[in-house]
């Protein structure tokens, strides 16, 4: 639109000059100038420097942006949904009890669960294993290892069919529901809570809790401010859930829900209108970091969720994402001011031109400091400071 436009008004003060003032070479040099003037040079600069100077601002903050789409979108988030183990949470847990059934060692209940984690990545079965470690329990060879997502995990131990995951895993699996008080007092402290069955015996539970992030409440808060609405999504017990819920004050928060269905929360927010972000860290996490408008990977999850989102926040804390936010804004902010910069010149520019009060000299002049104008604007970024620097 914009070169037809031009080269049709060029063509059109050439002959009108013509026409009025006969002159030729007068003429000529009125649509030479409003070639010159509408040169759009600093066009094609207002984006793609203010993008170069963002991007690398925010490299240095740690916060690589994959795609300019990620850098634009960020900016007009409406809802940013959050994980809860790794992102709200340190994604360290410890065991903090052990409570076996009736008639059954601590010992033989953490064995069976050293026995079913020890090659798990997943930070709940690491620190069952670092405990069983430290208690010097070994463990023995399973066959058959099954692991459904979400829930838990089922193998054959000597000979014996063995169940770790959660109350409801232990239910489905080994038709197995043994002191619900117990879990309930757990899950009322914001304990994740692991039942472990042999051979259709519940052996007990185990209780494991992960403290919240330093600057998880500040995060939270701060994006409240900006406007955004905050949704934490767990597929963790609904008493845990609704402690760390109410610790963090998130907006709302969604327990229970699988791997395969996050996406789907994901869907869920975006039709009540708005860009949706997700901000999470596991393999779990990795199908709504995809579904995301943008997808936050917290630096220290794990590769598949690095993978697949939008922004990686390398320094692996949450106010990584309001420095994002805040860059994003900057960022197109400057690429807003690029633009009037590059056309305010045109503007003012292309009737004089037409008229034939601009020489094409001095049009030159015009056109190149449009170009220098916005280059300089976009450096002016450099003076963006992430939250941990002002």
């Amino acid at each position: 639109i914009f070169v037809p436009t031009v080269v049709t008004l060029a063509v059109l003060t050439f002959f009108v000059s013509w026409f009025v003032t006969g002159a030729l070479t007068f003429s000529l040099v009125s649509a030479v100038s409003v070639l010159v003037i509408a040169c759009p040079c600093s066009l094609g600069l207002a984006t793609p420097t203010a993008i170069m100077v963002g991007t690398g601002q925010g490299a240095r903050a740690g916060i690589l942006f994959r795609n300019a789409d990620a850098l634009e979108h960020a900016e007009k988030l409406k809802t940013i949904i959050v994980d809860k183990t790794g992102t709200l949470t340190q994604g360290k847990p410890t065991v903090s009890d052990v409570k076996p059934a009736r008639g059954i060692e601590a010992t033989q209940l953490l064995a069976v669960a050293y026995a079913l984690e020890k090659d798990s990545e997943h930070p709940l079965a690491r620190a069952i294993v670092e405990h069983a470690t430290k208690l010097g329990i070994t463990a023995q060879p399973v066959t058959g290892f099954e692991a459904v997502p979400g829930m838990g995990v089922r193998a054959e131990l000597e000979g014996q069919q063995v169940y770790l995951g959660s109350p409801r895993f232990l239910a489905e699996s080994a038709s197995l529901i043994a002191e619900d008080a117990v879990v309930e007092q757990l899950e009322q402290e914001g304990k994740t809570v692991i039942g472990v069955a042999q051979a259709q015996q519940f052996l007990g539970y185990i209780a494991l809790s992960d403290q919240l992030r330093a600057d998880a409440v500040a995060t939270v808060a701060a994006l409240q401010k900006a406007g955004i609405k905050v949704v934490m999504l767990t597929g963790d017990n609904e008493r845990a859930a609704r402690v760390v819920a109410q610790q963090v004050g998130v907006d709302a928060y969604v327990a229970g829900v699988l791997p395969s269905h996050k996406a789907e929360g994901v869907q869920h927010y975006r039709q009540e209108g708005g860009l949706v972000g997700m901000v999470g860290d596991g393999i779990n996490d990795a199908p709504a970091l995809a579904a995301a408008d943008v997808g936050f990977a917290i630096g220290a999850g794990s590769d598949i969720a690095l993978d697949t989102a939008d922004i990686v926040l390398m320094k692996s804390d949450l106010t990584s994402v309001l420095d994002a936010i805040s860059l994003s804004r900057a960022t197109l902010s400057k690429i807003r001011q690029n633009l009037f910069f590059a056309f305010i010149y045109n503007i003012l520019g292309l009737p004089l031109a037409a008229l034939g009060l601009l020489n094409p000299i001095v049009a030159g002049a015009a056109m190149a400091m449009s170009s220098v104008s916005v280059v300089s604007n976009s450096l002016l970024l450099n003076r963006w400071k992430p939250l941990a620097r002002k």
